[in-house]
């Protein structure tokens, strides 16, 4: 994909951006190679069962993930995703799909820097992610 070059005075408040995905096998797979991130709840169907959640889990990072997606889709080329505070909500499960969704709460030109709204709902509209993204301009 190509991203278009952009300034952060392209933008206004409310503008925002989602991106849909629905989660499979091979995304945990390919997430726990990349991350090292092995621990059994996502993968280890018979331990997962005995847990709060009763089977796997999909690793949080790979769902909240979709929102860095969102907001370089959003802000393009010329921008670089330098701060986030997230709130797991929810388990997501391999095929739930997740809407990952930013929008604009507030910029400052002369910082070249704004903060997005962050949120990934899945396919029953229940919140799986919460949080809010900062986010600098480097042109």
């Amino acid at each position: 994909m190509s991203y278009e070059m952009k300034k952060i005075t392209d933008f206004t408040v409310g503008m925002s951006n989602s991106v849909t995905k629905t989660i499979t096998d091979a995304d945990v797979l390919m997430f726990g190679a990349v991350s090292q991130d092995l621990n059994p709840i996502h993968f280890d169907h018979e331990y997962a069962r005995t847990t709060m959640f009763g089977g796997p889990i999909v690793h949080g990072n790979l769902v909240a993930g979709l929102l860095s997606a969102a907001g370089a889709q959003l802000t393009g080329q010329g921008s670089i995703y330098v701060k986030d505070e997230r709130f797991f909500a929810a388990p997501v499960r391999v095929g739930d799909t997740i809407t990952a969704t930013v929008e604009i709460m507030d910029m400052n030109i002369e910082k070249k820097n704004m903060h997005l709204k962050a949120l990934c709902t899945n396919q029953k509209g229940e919140t799986v992610v919460s949080g809010k993204i900062t986010v600098k301009f480097i042109v």
